[in-house]
């Protein structure tokens, strides 16, 4: 099975689209794009400095728009294919916060144009919420992860980023942020991290509401490739549920941890990471230490037109290879917020279709909804009303529905 990793915002670098601005037709898609996405693509992908790349209003859609361009470019992936949610076919798709707008692309589930004008909105809407209020955000690097956790809420913070590799990232107040430097968990490093503000926390529900006011008027089409979600790590079978996740992903956690979790879980044994590339291939060798060697796993980061011909032969394996059956026996769903759960009266042994409404998540600022991923049974409860949850806690036990 090959894995596609799309990077999100933080991946971009002063010059980034230069290399590529030899293939064909490249000039023209970043003109194309940076029309739909209103600001000047082309020149901030070649002479725009690491100041004019990290405004969060340009930078999203300069991601995005890059990594749709090279995957394009690598001829199509495989596909599209029929599977039940989350049987391992031929490829597994997944991205890093606004790359999952790229995911939802390459999964087909939304346009090209569709994903980078939505993404446009959505750097615009970040932007303009961080404004805001004074907010920023720190990678907290080693130490146990339970004591760094713990450390984040003490200091009133989110554990914004659960990436995986030892790294977590911290999101909130910037006194939060100094008061954590100044006194780290035992074994950790804290890293500030130059970007506009808290994103995947509360602060952004602002430009949640927008996004909110816009996604009606988009018609999404079903997933047509395993598709992962940055939500829980579990794969989305309706291209409602895509949209409605990348919605509430604005304001909640990005679990890249459980997405790398799952792919290893499925099988991958290959992974391309898309321009601007190196960061989640990092993760992930980081993660499946000793795996990429025992099972052969090869990771290839699309750093230049030279890892073409390398990546195209990934694909070209993964088409001629035989479709697998892997199913996992059950999926855990998890609460993205920290808060409040209210499960919904749905009984042990129910059968729930795909988007089934499992109860909600109230925090003090916002109440977010929590439903099925996939069409399951309810195997379990693992909460009862008025629990208190972090981000990420177990919610639900589901067993996936399985055609005969």
């Amino acid at each position: 099975m090959l894995a596609v990793l799309a990077p999100g915002q933080g991946a971009q670098k002063p010059g980034m689209l230069t290399d590529w601005l030899d293939l064909p037709g490249a000039e023209a898609f970043f003109r194309w794009a940076g029309a739909i996405a209103d600001a000047d693509l082309l020149t901030l992908g070649t002479t725009g400095d690491a100041e004019a790349i990290k405004d969060t209003a340009v930078t999203q859609p300069l991601v995005v728009a890059m990594s749709l361009f090279v995957a394009r470019e690598l001829g199509g992936l495989p596909g599209p294919v029929s599977h039940t949610p989350h049987a391992g076919r031929d490829v597994v798709i997944t991205g890093h916060s606004v790359g999952e707008l790229t995911a939802a692309a390459l999964a087909g589930v939304l346009s090209i144009e569709a994903a980078i004008a939505l993404t446009a909105v959505r750097g615009r809407a970040m932007a303009a919420a961080c404004a805001r209020t004074p907010t920023g955000m720190s990678a907290v690097l080693g130490g146990d992860p339970d004591e760094v956790l713990a450390a984040i809420a003490q200091h009133g913070l989110t554990p914004a980023n659960m990436n995986g590799a030892g790294q977590i990232v911290a999101a909130g107040s910037l006194d939060g942020l100094a008061a954590l430097k100044a006194d780290p968990p035992a074994k950790a490093r804290i890293m500030p991290l130059s970007v506009a503000g808290a994103f995947h926390t509360e602060y952004m529900a602002p430009a949640r509401a927008e996004l909110e006011g816009l996604v009606d008027g988009l018609r999404p089409a079903e997933p047509s490739r395993l598709l992962l979600s940055n939500a829980d790590g579990h794969a989305v079978s309706t291209g409602a549920e895509v949209l409605s996740r990348l919605v509430t992903q604005v304001t909640s956690p990005v679990r890249f941890d459980a997405c790398l979790a799952t792919m290893r879980e499925l099988g991958v044994t290959a992974v391309i990471e898309l321009p601007p590339a190196g960061a989640l291939a990092g993760l992930a060798k980081r993660e499946w230490k000793g795996s990429t060697e025992k099972h052969g796993i090869e990771i290839v980061a699309l750093s230049g037109p030279d890892d073409l011909d390398r990546a195209r032969e990934l694909i070209g394996a993964e088409r001629g290879r035989p479709e697998a059956e892997h199913l996992p026996d059950w999926r855990v769903v998890v609460s993205p917020v920290r808060g409040t759960v209210s499960p919904a009266e749905v009984a042990e042994g129910s059968r729930l279709p795909a988007g089934t409404p499992l109860g909600l998540v109230r925090s003090r600022r916002e109440e977010v909804h929590v439903s099925a991923g996939y069409d399951g049974v309810l195997a379990e409860w693992l909460v009862h009303e008025g629990d208190l949850v972090d981000a990420g806690d177990p919610i639900a036990r589901l067993y996936p529905e399985v055609d005969a």
